[in-house]
């Protein structure tokens, strides 16, 4: 998944605004206890990133 992907996805799930702080605030369990933002800079790829966003918010099946 291309991160533009990644970010549009945050974006219709969370809202533009509540996207990047929720991936700047949030500590996710899903992410080895990282934000989002954490685990892309350590190189997570964005698909996996997402996956764990979905699981953690529970991203319905169909906006997955």
């Amino acid at each position: 998944m291309r991160l533009t992907i990644f970010w549009e996805r945050m974006a219709d799930h969370f809202g533009p605004s509540y996207a990047d702080s929720f991936a700047r605030d949030h500590v996710m369990a899903e992410l080895g206890g990282r934000t989002v933002h954490e685990a892309l800079d350590a190189g997570w790829e964005t698909k996996d990133v997402w996956r764990a966003v979905c699981a953690a918010v529970g991203v319905p099946a169909d906006r997955q």
